[in-house]
């Protein structure tokens, strides 16, 4: 079963998704609820196929792989399963934002790294301290020796 509705998911101001890329089935919810939760199917499984999908840039599709972790099969399906509410449109809701909130994450891109140097003093720094402990170290042992 698709998702409903033809308006496309906006993730940014400038990336949406269509709804046709999103499957939902519906299964019955874990845990304890009673009789409710043993008659009616009101938890969503979500897919949405990332690595087919043509409303993905593929910097973002990289780090969306990355950041779904063991979410993603090995098809490049991303599975989100939604059960804490107890009706399936809260559900879906739930599913949908989870996917999004994701999608949106995977939009930040990483600052790159920039390498810095450590600066003449800060080695002289660190290699006076360490003469300086040295040196504790050595009246220490000279103590010892005399007792």
């Amino acid at each position: 079963m698709t998702a409903t509705g033809t308006a496309p998911i906006r993730i940014t101001g400038s990336l949406a998704i269509d709804p046709e890329e999103i499957q939902e089935s519906f299964v019955r919810a874990a845990g304890p609820g009673g009789q409710h939760v043993n008659t009616t199917s009101t938890a969503v499984q979500l897919r949405f196929d990332v690595r087919r999908s043509p409303s993905l840039p593929d910097d973002v599709r990289q780090r969306l792989e990355r950041l779904a972790g063991r979410r993603l099969t090995r098809d490049g399906v991303l599975v989100l399963v939604a059960q804490g509410q107890r009706s399936q449109l809260r559900n879906r809701e739930e599913a949908l934002a989870r996917l999004v909130e994701l999608i949106r994450e995977a939009t930040y891109k990483p600052a790159p790294r920039v390498k810095t140097k450590v600066s003449r003093a800060a080695k002289r720094r660190r290699v006076d301290d360490k003469k300086r402990h040295g040196a504790v170290k050595s009246l220490r042992k000279a103590r010892r020796s005399d007792d």
